[in-house]
């Protein structure tokens, strides 16, 4: 097949995002080819990283995948200016495709926001081909349930109208998190069009990973990788940290990897407790985590609640979390918690930090033999469910199956979902 995908913040490699690339690898791998059309400008750094001023899109090979880098009018906050660089991103991508000599007969409009997929149905209009929609972010959901807009607002029917129209005409929809088909009911879609597509970890990129032994350090170093912002809940961490000191536990210290909107209040906050056992790195590229890992004896997944939850998560920084084969400490109340379902770790309640203080020296007191299982347990679980092999087969059937026009395709999203559950 002729693959498009549509994803505004799609990266190569050497960057954060690499989801789409390595499912798109994994395709080529297959003998299918892939295109990529994603925008040249960060979301992280705020920068133009890939198109020369010159030039409004540049093509790019990446182990075989094909990407049309988009140039796109910059932002450096949450305003207006990014509402121009989403449209500039569908008003090129169009135009770039219209000029390409190839014809696909997929496409898939990546909805990390909603006007992305929708060129990406547009195009399948025009082209004539098979629609796919993969649903990265439940617009308007989360902007409701992070109270950034009121479920009475315009923009908010809008966004709904918008979103059913996309569930509507996509032959498939592929959802991250496991249990969205209450979700797509509620909104007169079938269930049956859900599949579930979670976020993949590639185990040999951990492959230099020293092999973990337990073994209670110190101090005992407690690790988070990813994003600072109000959907994350890292605020607990110098609440906790602040606990564990008050009750004289000396011996963790907290390695906080990332970028983000929240990071300097973070940073202002564990200046003004006195905590000096808490580390801000700041971003890392995906190529050094492993090494960076290498450092941590349990790491941390840290939640909000928020009523979107009880449809799972599906988590980049879990999946690396559970391939380190290293135990992880998991504060949120989701519908589906990955570490709990593994025991892979200690759960507690999300956005409480004596609970997140009490988990942190509930693991501490375990012995060296109980963390090692469930660092084990960590790994097999999403090299069983999470595996990027795994999940690029579980793609591919998919979309073959609507090209080959074969009436069985549901039954994809139906096994991958029992699988989700029986894990």
């Amino acid at each position: 097949m002729n693959i498009w995908i549509v994803n505004h913040y799609a990266d190569a490699p050497d960057r954060q995002s690499t989801r789409t690339y390595d499912l798109a690898r994994k395709l080529v791998e297959r003998g299918h080819h892939v295109t990529i059309f994603s925008a040249g400008f960060s979301h992280y750094s705020f920068k133009e990283e890939r198109v020369p001023a010159n030039e409004n899109w540049v093509t790019e090979k990446c182990s075989g995948v094909r990407f049309i880098w988009l140039r796109t009018f910059p932002y450096q906050k949450i305003d207006w200016r990014r509402m121009l660089n989403m449209a500039s991103f569908c008003w090129r991508t169009f135009w770039a495709a219209c000029k390409l000599r190839d014809k696909p007969e997929v496409v898939s409009g990546v909805s990390v926001h909603p006007f992305a997929a929708l060129t990406g149905w547009f195009l399948a209009l025009i082209m004539g081909s098979h629609f796919f929609v993969e649903i990265t972010d439940l617009w308007p959901e989360v902007l409701i349930d992070f109270g950034m807009l009121s479920s009475r607002n315009p923009i908010t029917w809008m966004l709904r109208s918008l979103e059913k129209f996309l569930y509507r005409r996509a032959e498939r929809i592929l959802m991250i998190w496991p249990r969205t088909e209450e979700y797509v009911q509620r909104l007169g879609i079938s269930p049956e069009k859900v599949v579930w597509l979670p976020h993949v970890a590639e185990l040999s990129r951990y492959a230099s990973l020293e092999p973990y032994d337990g073994m209670a350090k110190n101090p005992f170093t407690v690790m988070y990788l990813g994003t600072f912002n109000n959907s994350t809940g890292t605020w607990v961490v110098p609440e906790a940290a602040k606990l564990l000191r008050d009750r004289g536990v000396q011996n963790v210290r907290f390695v906080l990897v990332g970028d983000g909107s929240t990071r300097n209040n973070l940073m202002e906050r564990c200046q003004e407790y006195g905590l000096r056992n808490i580390e801000f790195p700041g971003l890392v590229p995906k190529k050094d985590i492993a090494r960076w890992m290498n450092q941590a004896d349990a790491f941390l997944v840290s939640l909000k609640n928020v009523p979107l939850l009880k449809y799972g998560i599906s988590l980049n920084k879990v999946c690396d979390y559970l391939a380190s084969g290293r135990p992880t400490i998991f504060a949120g109340t989701p519908g589906y918690d990955p570490v709990q379902h593994a025991n892979a770790g200690i759960s507690v309640p999300g956005e409480d930090p004596e609970a997140l203080a009490d988990g942190i020296q509930q693991l501490l007191a375990l012995t060296p033999d109980e963390r090692v299982q469930m660092g084990r347990n960590g790994r097999e679980y999403v090299a069983r469910v999470h595996g990027l092999d795994v999940v690029a087969g579980r793609l591919e059937s998919v979309l073959l199956g609507s090209y080959q026009g074969e009436p069985g395709v549901s039954e994809s999203g139906v096994v991958s979902k029992a699988q989700a559950t029986t894990a």
